[in-house]
């Protein structure tokens, strides 16, 4: 009767044993340098420690989304600064997405005329430095008119070199909130029409399919809008003295670095979208028009599920990039994180903690856009038997 194998026999064993030390060498190693770093900073006098956190700040923050005083502390400089951050990128996001598509489509056109304009726009920007674009905007931006002969829609709207000044609901809060519902309404549209397609292939027709939907994408906004008593004032800029008043302020700095990360990477969206298109065969474009399928439905039903498996990873990285490339706004004095932390620990001279906080955020930021691209990843792939 053969014995039993000894556990440090095992070939599982001992990797995992080999694997636990090497984790225990590298958390040694760690914590000797973090050892060392902390008795050198404290020989010479550097502060360290998180403790700075909760002191006073003692700087204003030019051109914040959110409202901070120099009286409060390090820490909430620091959540302005990623309110910032998290402002522009989301915004440029969503415009480098909506813009970076149309172009795709655009070089796909079969007009002569709007395919070269599409093309020269992605040559033109993907290859020069988004920061030479980013300054370029700023320089635009300060270019224009001061306050007294700012350029005017409808008397609504008004651009001038201290910025973009729009309409804005009194009562943002309740609209912020709607327009998180809209989207979440919009989850539920693919399962809508998912749901049709099968009463389709059942041999029925089911009517006011675009109803549906939009009542799916919009019913949830609009009964939060009534809960909330239907609130419906605005505040209109308006010039008092020298300068505007009311509305939603957008500082030069905010728009240059909008603009810039926004026409930067829509190039290379609209590059991935092209790509994306031309990877679904042209057999199965032309058996979709050969049995009578809509413009529309062609590309919802055949063309965007096969092309998203290829546009998803490379989108992902894009999106990544851009949140990391915001922080180049301290080039133009837009406050966002990176331009927060230079001020933080200039001020209180705790430098390896002010520059670990920025970086676990930006750390956080892009784990979270990957974490999100892993999740439309799967819903797209091709799944085997």
């Amino acid at each position: 009767m053969t014995g039993r194998t000894p556990p440090w026999r095992s070939a599982g064993v001992r990797a995992t044993a080999y694997q636990l030390a090497v984790v225990a060498v590298l958390i040694g190693v760690a914590a000797w340098m973090t050892d060392t770093a902390r008795h050198a900073m404290q020989e010479r006098g550097i502060a360290s420690g998180f403790d700075f956190l909760l002191d006073r700040a003692g700087f204003a923050i030019g051109h914040a989304f959110f409202a901070f005083s120099p009286d409060e502390s390090y820490l909430r400089a620091f959540v302005v600064g990623v309110g910032n951050t998290l402002v522009v990128a989301a915004a440029s996001l969503v415009a480098a997405s909506l813009l970076g598509l149309a172009v795709g489509l655009a070089r796909l056109s079969g007009n002569w005329l709007l395919a070269r304009i599409a093309g020269l726009y992605v040559e033109l920007f993907r290859n020069t430095p988004m920061l030479v674009q980013i300054v370029f905007w700023y320089t635009l931006c300060t270019l224009m008119p001061a306050p007294r002969q700012a350029w005017s829609l409808f008397d609504l709207a008004f651009a001038s070199n201290r910025g973009l000044l729009l309409p804005w609901p009194e009562r943002a809060g309740v609209f912020a909130v709607a327009g998180c519902l809209v989207v979440l309404g919009a989850g539920l549209v693919p399962p809508l029409y998912r749901w049709v397609d099968r009463l389709r292939r059942r041999g029925r027709r089911p009517r006011a399919v675009g109803g549906l939907a939009l009542a799916a994408l919009l019913a949830p906004a609009v009964l939060w809008w009534a809960a909330a008593g239907f609130p419906t004032a605005w505040s209109v800029p308006r010039l008092r003295g020298f300068n505007f008043a009311g509305g939603l302020a957008l500082s030069p700095e905010f728009l240059a670095l909008f603009l810039g990360l926004s026409c930067y990477i829509a190039a290379f969206v609209a590059e991935i979208v092209r790509a994306g298109i031309l990877s679904v065969g042209r057999g199965q474009i032309e058996a979709a028009e050969t049995i009578g399928l809509a413009r529309g439905d062609l590309y919802r039903k055949v063309v965007f599920p096969q092309a998203m498996r290829v546009i998803v990873p490379p989108l992902a990285a894009q999106y990544i990039s851009l949140v990391k490339n915001s922080s180049l706004g301290v080039a133009i004095g837009y406050p966002d994180l990176f331009s927060v932390t230079n001020t933080v620990l200039t001020l209180s001279g705790n430098t390896i903690e002010a520059i670990a906080i920025m970086a676990l955020v930006y750390l956080t930021l892009a784990l979270a856009i990957g974490f999100l691209a892993d999740l439309a990843n799967r819903a797209v792939r091709i799944r085997e038997r």
